[in-house]
């Protein structure tokens, strides 16, 4: 027989859960406090616990922490209101195993969460992940960041909230996408993704929202948007910081209201789409820029999912090495020679620079060997040394002297631009300017953080930039979060 935990200051909530449960032979105890939580898990050892997010004695995080402490195999869900579904989404990241939205609209939905999770649904559930993970191309491999941002985008896929999606060029963001959608209750209605940066801007709201015959120059007949044909589904909106202003207000109001018009058209329509949004930038910062309305950004960010580089899961390359290998039906494989140059290049365009590398290796060797050694390599992977200042570990970086930093820079890109290989990649020399700014705001954080006596306030102060930009300079986590 299950123990059932609930905890709820509305107490009409626990008499819900009374009804649902005790007449199914679950043995439900139910608390409304922080203090009601804390007496009831030393009397009893519980199977499932429902939390609250907001009780009015304490967070209903830190129970969700504790419980996690004592009863580390007590499952445990937490219930919010719409509003603090960012809350509950960072319950998923402390170890709850789902969160439910109240009121409780779908009652069926409700029972079938608890028996899956009292009847240990959750390792068929984990399976049908990596399944649907491999099926679709989106390579998880060893890396923990990966496995984790996998769980989280599998828990909130039937959650019908609206996902960022953040990575630099080539993570595989609009793959991680379309793994949301075929994961969620939407699975069978279109997914459809646009880049907002490829086309002009009035292009851009026709393929949008649509138009009416006549409404512009060549709009020879009237055309349905993708808000219109996407309805009920799913709509990838790749590159949504490069969305001019106008066309971010239209979209801000098809998501507060669902509504929307063709271009040249009168007549209001309605959408029931989920957005999915991608960035290579920092919609935060170009908030600050003005670039970018803070409106539409809180709109979209309900779930924040960051992608990581492949030069921080370099651990996973021989496993997509192996992918793409049997995804393009070759019998090749790479040496430890051709491996040890791949390992510890740069990859500023990722894992779609890592496939167009096994491409062109194929190609070259095919017929010629069964094993590709470096000889099929590009250029710039065989040719390229980092400066050690210029890729070291975060601990390293704190000691780090800025002027020997500078001067090792300075040279690797001399080197770069007096190269005389036919090729060279415009991309990793834009990306090392990069960590360029990215070092010397970090250096002068540093450096008057010793000055202030590890004062963050004071020092933000100092450099005239805020705590938060000085905690993204230091990398520490939270640093994307509002301040």
């Amino acid at each position: 027989m299950s123990y059932i935990l609930v905890i709820d200051d509305e107490r009409e909530v626990g008499t819900f859960f009374l009804h649902l449960l005790e007449g199914r032979g679950y043995r439900v105890k139910l608390g409304f406090s922080g203090k009601d939580f804390s007496k009831l898990i030393q009397q009893y050892s519980f199977d499932l616990a429902f939390i609250d997010v907001k009780l009015p004695d304490t967070n209903g995080l830190d129970l969700l922490k504790q419980l996690k402490r004592t009863q580390p195999t007590c499952k445990a869900v937490v219930m919010t209101g719409y509003s603090t579904v960012k809350t509950a989404v960072d319950a998923i990241k402390y170890g709850a195993s789902d969160y439910v939205e109240k009121p409780f609209d779908d009652i069926e939905q409700l029972e079938e969460l608890i028996e899956g999770l009292l009847n240990n649904g959750i390792a068929s559930s984990q399976d049908d992940m990596y399944k649907l993970a491999e099926t679709l191309g989106f390579v998880v491999g060893t890396n923990k960041e990966m496995k984790d941002l996998l769980k989280l985008a599998y828990k909130i896929a039937k959650k019908n909230v609206n996902v960022l999606i953040e990575g630099e060029t080539g993570t595989g963001k609009e793959v991680l996408a379309q793994f949301i959608h075929h994961a969620s209750l939407r699975y069978d209605q279109p997914f459809i993704g646009i880049n907002c940066g490829a086309v002009s801007e009035t292009l851009l709201e026709s393929e949008l929202f649509g138009h009416e015959k006549g409404a512009f120059t060549g709009a020879i007949k009237e055309k349905k948007g993708i808000f219109e044909i996407a309805h009920r589904g799913t709509l990838f909106l790749d590159e949504i910081g490069e969305a001019s202003l106008a066309i971010q207000v239209k979209l801000l109001r098809v998501l507060e209201t669902g509504e929307y018009m063709r271009v040249g058209g009168e007549v209001i329509r309605k959408t029931n789409t989920r957005i999915i949004a991608a960035s290579h930038v920092d919609l935060s910062k170009a908030v600050e820029e003005k670039k970018f309305r803070e409106d539409l950004l809180y709109r979209l960010d309900v779930v924040k999912i960051a992608i990581p580089p492949l030069r921080e899961r370099i651990e996973d390359l021989p496993l997509l090495l192996t992918y793409f290998l049997k995804k393009m039906n070759s019998s090749l494989s790479f040496s430890e020679e051709s491996l040890f140059y791949l390992k510890r290049y740069h990859w500023p365009g990722n894992i779609r620079e890592l496939m167009n590398v096994v491409k062109r290796a194929i190609t070259l060797a095919e017929g010629e060997t069964q094993v590709i050694t470096p000889q099929y390599l590009p250029e710039k992977i065989k040719g390229e040394t980092h400066p050690p200042s210029v890729r070291v570990h975060e601990k390293e970086q704190e000691e780090i002297d800025l002027e020997t930093y500078l001067q090792q820079w300075t040279n690797h890109v001399l080197s770069l631009w007096k190269n005389n290989h036919p090729q060279v990649d415009l991309e990793y020399v834009l990306s090392l300017v990069k960590e360029l700014e990215t070092q010397i705001g970090r250096s002068f954080v540093i450096k008057t953080l010793k000055e202030t006596i590890g004062n963050r306030k004071e020092t933000a102060e100092r450099l005239n930039i805020t705590v938060r930009k000085l905690r993204y300079l230091l990398k520490e986590k939270g640093a994307d979060s509002k301040v």
